[in-house]
C-alpha cells in the first residue's frame, strides 16, 4: 500500500523521538560517567593491607620488618632500584599498552567477554597491570561479578590518583613470585641471591614469567615450565622491540645460577627480635594486636642492623644446619641498656621459640663471676685469695647435708688464686668461695645485676645449677662491663601513629650504681684471663683484636660464653631443646660464635681498654709468694686491687732489696705504678 502523505510526518516524528531519546541517554550517560568519575576521584581508596602494617625500624630509622596478621613483611624498593630489563620484560608479557591505556584494555576485554559468553563462565580475563594491582591490594581472587565491579572501580581510582610510574612501582613491589616472595626484590634475592637492580636479561625474563603461575612456573618446582615461560617473555620483548631476536636466543640459552632451594627461603629481618617487640608492645605498652597489625604504627627500636647481621652471620657460620643443636645470642650496650642484636635460634622457619628468653637453661660456670663479684665487693677475698683445688666434700645446712663437686676431667690444680680459678673454671675454688661469702649474699648480688629467675641457696649455685635466661646473663654482665652501673635493658625508643604523632616515648631510667666500680673493674681484669693462655676461652683469643672479658660455662646440656667489651655485653648459649646432652664438639661452638660476632659487630669501632675507676690500685706481685714483688723477684706480675685490699708485705725469699720496682717510693698511693697511671690517662 503506497505511503500516504500523512504517514511521512509521523515517521519523521517517530525517528526524531528515537533520536532525542538516544541523545538524552547519551548525555545522561556522559553526565553519569562524569559524576561517577568525580565521585571516584573524591573518594579515598581502601587502605591496602601493606599500608596498614606497622613498621619496625632500627636505631638508624631504617625499616627492618613489618607487622601483619599473615606474618608477611613488606619491603618495597623504588623503581630506579629495579633492573630496566625486568621492567621491560614485565610490560612486554603482561601489559604492552600500559602507558597508553587508562587502566583497561578495551579490545582485550571485548575478546575476553566473547569467550566468556560462549562458554557461559568467567574463566577468560584480560587484566592490565593496574587491574592486577587493584585486585592484589584490595580484593580477593574469587571470580564473581561483584568483585569484577569493585576491581574496575579501584582500577579507575588508581589511574586517577597515581602516575604510571607509581602504579608500576607498586605492582612490582606487590606481585607474588612464589615460595613466599612478594615483590621483585624478595624474589630476586630468593632465586638468585642478588638485588633486583643487578638482574640481567635472562634472569629478568625468567622472573617476569613467574607471576602468571607462581607454582607452575617456579624454577624450583618445574624448571622446564619456567624455561618455556622465559622463552615466551623473551619473544614478547623481541616483538615489541626491547631486544633483538639474537639477544633473545642468547638469553634463553644462558645457564642460570640459582641459589639452592634450601638456602632460598624468604626470611624476615631479625624475626626473633620482631616477635619480641610484638610481645613487648602488646603486653607492656598497651597497644592491641589489631592496632599493631592494621594501625600503620612506626616502632623505633634500639636494634643495630650492623650488629644484627654480624650476629646472624656468626650463628650461621658456627652452627650445623643439619643438627638439632640450637643456639641463642643476645647483645646489648652496657652504657645505655640498648638491645643491639638478638638471635633466638639458628633457624626461625623451623623453630620460632626465642631461646634468648628461655629461663630453663643452666648457665654453668658462666655464673661464677657473679659469685666472685660478691666476694670482691664484700672484701671477703681478693684476686690473690687462694684455695686448694682438690677433691672436697662440703658440708652445709648445719652439717646435715653434703655436696661433693668435681672438676672437668678430674683435673685438680692444687693451691690456686681467684684469677687462676676463673681462667681454668675450677669448680672446687668456686664452691669454696660461695661457702665463704654465703649463698644468700650471692643471690642478693644477682638480683642487683638484674637476674630475676629463681635461685636456690645451695652450694651448687656456685656452678650455675639454677636456670637463668641468656637475656638475664647478658644484662648482668653489662652491669659489670659498665663499672657497676645498671641500665635497664631497652628495646623500644618511641612509637608514632600513621600520622606521625607520638603515642609512646621511652624514658631512659637514670643509671643506678649497684656495685662498687672498683670491684667491677677488678673482676673485669680477672675475667680477661679467660682469653689468655690457659684460659677456657683461649682457643678463640686469636679472633679477638680488642680487650674483652668473659666467662665460659658448660653443663651436660648447655654451653655458654658470656662476655663484654666496653661497648657490648653478649651472651651466647648452645644446646638442645629436649634436654639432650651435648658433646664436646657441641660445647665448643659457643666461644667462636661470641668471638666472631663481637669482632664483626665492632668492626668500625677502635679497640678500647676498660676504664679504670678511682679506688683501684695496681701493684707488682711476686707470683711465688703472692706478696709485693721486689727488684730481685724473678716472676713478677702486675695485679689490680680494690684500694685497701692490696698486699702490704714484700717478698722476702728472693733477696734483701725491699724496694718496689714499679714505684719510686714505698707509700700505698705510689704502688699503683706507671702502668696504672698510663691506663688511667688513656681512659679518662
Amino acid at each position: 500500500m503506497p505511503n500516504t502523505p500523512d504517514r511521512q510526518p509521523k515517521r519523521k516524528r517517530h525517528f526524531l523521538a528515537i533520536f532525542k531519546f538516544m541523545l538524552g541517554m547519551f548525555v545522561f550517560s556522559l553526565l553519569a560517567i562524569a559524576a561517577l568519575l568525580g565521585y571516584l576521584y573524591q573518594t579515598n581508596l581502601p587502605v591496602a593491607d601493606t599500608d596498614r602494617n606497622s613498621r619496625l625500624l632500627d636505631s638508624q630509622g631504617n625499616i627492618i620488618a613489618s607487622f601483619s596478621a599473615s606474618g608477611r613483611s613488606y619491603e618495597p624498593v623504588p623503581l630506579d632500584q629495579i633492573s630496566p630489563q625486568l621492567i621491560e620484560a614485565t610490560l612486554a608479557v603482561e601489559d604492552r599498552k600500559f602507558y597508553d591505556h587508562i587502566g583497561f584494555d578495551i579490545w582485550g576485554m571485548g575478546r575476553a567477554l566473547l569467550v566468556n559468553l560462549e562458554h557461559m563462565d568467567r574463566s577468560q580475563g584480560a587484566s592490565t597491570l593496574t587491574q592486577q594491582l587493584a585486585r592484589n591490594l584490595y580484593l580477593s581472587h574469587e571470580k564473581t561479578w561483584s568483585r569484577k565491579l569493585k576491581e574496575a572501580m579501584y582500577t579507575a581510582q588508581l589511574e586517577m590518583k597515581y602516575s604510571k610510574h607509581d602504579i608500576l612501582q607498586m605492582y612490582l613491589n606487590e606481585i607474588y613470585y612464589g615460595h613466599g616472595a612478594y615483590g621483585i626484590e624478595a624474589a630476586s634475592q630468593m632465586y638468585f641471591g642478588k638485588s633486583a637492580k643487578q638482574l640481567d636479561l635472562a634472569e629478568s625474563a625468567l622472573l617476569a614469567g613467574i607471576p602468571k603461575g607462581p607454582t607452575y612456573y617456579s624454577p624450583f618446582n618445574h624448571m622446564d615450565n619456567a624455561k618455556s615461560r622465559q622463552q615466551i617473555v623473551l619473544s614478547s620483548m623481541a616483538e615489541v622491540g626491547d631486544i633483538t631476536q639474537t639477544e633473545a636466543r642468547e638469553a634463553a640459552d644462558k645457564a642460570l645460577n640459582f641459589k639452592l632451594q634450601s638456602e632460598s627461603k624468604v626470611t624476615v629481618n631479625a624475626p626473633y627480635f620482631r616477635d619480641y617487640i610484638r610481645n613487648l608492645v602488646t603486653n607492656q605498652l598497651g597497644i592491641s594486636e589489631d592496632q599493631l597489625d592494621h594501625g600503620g604504627l612506626n616502632i623505633y627500636t634500639t636494634l643495630d642492623s650492623h650488629a644484627q647481621q654480624a650476629a646472624e652471620d656468626a650463628v650461621a657460620k658456627g652452627m650445623d644446619p643439619t643438627s638439632d643443636l640450637d643456639t641463642a645470642l643476645i647483645s646489648m650496650d652496657p652504657r645505655t641498656g640498648y638491645i643491639k642484636a638478638m638471635v633466638g635460634g639458628k633457624n626461625y622457619q623451623v623453630n620460632q621459640y626465642n631461646h634468648t628468653l628461655a629461663k630453663t637453661r643452666q648457665p654453668g660456670s658462666s655464673f661464677k663471676p657473679i659469685m666472685y663479684l660478691t666476694a670482691l665487693s664484700t672484701k671477703a677475698m681478693t684476686g690473690l685469695s687462694t684455695f686448694n683445688s682438690e677433691p672436697t666434700l662440703f658440708h652445709y645446712d648445719n652439717n646435715r647435708k653434703t655436696y661433693q663437686p668435681s672438676n672437668f676431667g678430674e683435673k685438680y690444680l692444687g693451691e690456686i688464686n681467684m684469677q687462676e680459678a676463673i681462667a681454668a673454671s675450677d669448680n672446687i675454688y668456686a664452691v669454696n668461695t660461695l661457702m665463704k661469702v654465703g649463698a644468700d649474699k650471692v643471690i642478693d648480688m644477682a638480683r642487683k645485676l638484674g637476674i630475676v629467675s629463681p635461685l636456690q641457696s645451695v652450694p651448687s649455685l656456685a656452678l650455675g645449677t639454677s636456670p637463668i635466661s641468656p637475656f638475664e646473663m647478658a644484662s648482668a654482665f653489662s652491669v659489670i662491663g659498665n663499672g657497676g652501673k645498671r641500665m635497664q635493658p631497652l628495646a623500644v625508643l618511641k612509637i608514632t601513629d600513621a600520622a606521625g604523632g607520638n603515642i609512646f616515648q621511652a624514658e631512659q631510667e637514670s643509671e643506678e650504681q649497684v656495685v662498687d666500680p672498683a670491684a667491677a673493674y677488678v673482676l673485669t681484669h680477672l675475667m680477661e684471663s679467660v682469653f689468655e693462655t690457659g684460659g677456657t676461652g683461649n682457643r678463640v683469643s686469636s679472633l679477638m683484636k680488642r680487650p674483652v672479658a668473659g666467662k665460659t660455662g658448660t653443663t651436660n646440656t648447655d654451653a655458654w660464653l658470656v662476655g663484654f667489651t666496653p661497648e657490648l655485653a653478649t651472651a651466647v648459649w648452645v644446646g638442645y631443646d629436649k634436654g639432650r646432652e651435648i658433646t664436646t664438639t657441641d660445647g665448643h661452638r659457643a666461644a667462636p660464635i661470641f668471638a666472631q660476632y663481637t669482632e664483626n659487630a665492632l668492626s668500625n669501632v677502635p679497640p678500647k681498654i676498660f676504664t679504670i675507676p678511682s679506688g683501684v690500685v695496681s701493684v707488682y706481685i711476686d707470683q711465688q709468694t703472692g706478696k709485693l714483688a721486689t727488684a730481685n723477684c724473678p716472676e713478677k706480675k702486675l695485679e689490680v686491687f680494690i684500694q685497701g685490699t692490696e698486699p702490704t708485705e714484700y717478698c722476702t725469699i728472693h733477696g734483701a732489696d725491699l724496694k718496689d720496682p714499679a714505684t719510686p717510693s714505698g707509700n700505698t698511693e705510689d704502688k699503683r705504678g706507671w702502668w696504672s697511671d698510663f691506663k688511667r690517662w688513656i681512659t679518662d
